[in-house]
């Protein structure tokens, strides 16, 4: 079956962007009119994160999502062909010196993510930062682990395209602690605005006017090994073409508040989405176990 997958899809990425954009018209339609894939999680989502927006342009923002939810898979596909040289055309990193200082002063760094855009395109990163050619960096992704193994081995493949490690969850401290005992530095990337999986540590937040339970788990880590924080705040520019700004969130996790960092992600997060609804993933179910107002921490 993986091998069947491995080759539908390996054809397909062969295909000029321009054609698999008709795909993705297609697959939009079917989503959205005839699956109607999650179409009541996402309009009540958007209704109630929105409430000054009337039934009219709750639906605009929801077929727009649809539209860029479409476009993400085909472009995720097409990483299985595509040339350095256009990757850095269609995915551009601003202000891409914070990442570079931190590397060059021996910091490694735990980036705050989030399912906008084209997540998948972002560990093209690679192909921007200075190359130091006196330590060791390792760019990696923390993942959940997929329970279909023949479409998990696919991703990742995909998401180690361009040179950076697909790390488990589950394993994720034990394998920077192993980089660290190298000598080596790391820069990783965190997906942190899913729902909180059971047993996952939280910080109570208000987040686009909801009370919500923020993963604090990546603020933990970086506290405890003494690293930077940045987000990578994402917009879609144009069809194909995203940008990504990073944004420091703190020189050193260990010399800010408890949950300061985490906050801080979150009203830039908000900021991301309030740019542009349409480009966040509203078809998971977040808000799906309310959280308390009163034990909001920010």
């Amino acid at each position: 079956m993986s091998r069947v997958l491995s080759f539908v899809f390996g054809l397909l990425a062969r295909l000029p962007l321009g054609v698999l954009y008709v795909l993705a018209d297609i697959g939009y339609l079917i989503l959205y009119h005839v699956v109607r894939y999650r179409r009541k999680v996402v309009a009540e989502n958007l209704a109630a994160c929105y409430p000054e927006l009337d039934s009219g342009e709750i639906r605009k923002i929801g077929r727009k999502f649809y539209r860029n939810f479409a476009d993400y898979a085909v472009e995720t596909v097409k990483l299985l062909h595509i040339s350095d040289k256009e990757m850095s055309r269609r995915m551009v990193f601003e202000n891409i010196e914070v990442m570079d200082r931190l590397n060059a002063q021996g910091r490694s760094t735990v980036v705050y993510f989030s399912h906008a855009g084209n997540w998948e395109w972002a560990p093209s990163v690679t192909l921007h930062t200075k190359k130091l050619n006196d330590r060791k960096i390792y760019y990696a992704q923390v993942y959940r682990p997929l329970r279909d193994k023949a479409f998990d081995a696919l991703m990742l493949r995909v998401r180690s395209r361009f040179g950076s490690e697909s790390v488990p969850k589950a394993v994720i401290l034990r394998t920077l602690l192993g980089w660290r005992r190298e000598g080596a530095q790391s820069v990783t990337g965190f997906m942190s605005d899913q729902k909180p999986s059971h047993g996952d540590p939280t910080v109570p937040l208000r987040f686009l006017g909801r009370p919500t339970a923020f993963i604090s788990g990546t603020e933990t880590l970086a506290r405890k090994l003494g690293m930077a924080a940045i987000y990578w705040d994402i917009s879609k520019i144009s069809r194909g073409h995203y940008s990504i700004r990073c944004r420091l969130l703190a020189e050193n996790v260990a010399d800010t508040a408890p949950g300061a960092v985490t906050a801080s992600y979150a009203r830039m997060l908000e900021e991301t989405i309030n740019r542009n609804p349409s480009i966040w993933l509203w078809t998971h179910k977040r808000w799906k176990h309310p959280v308390d107002p009163s034990s909001l921490l920010y």
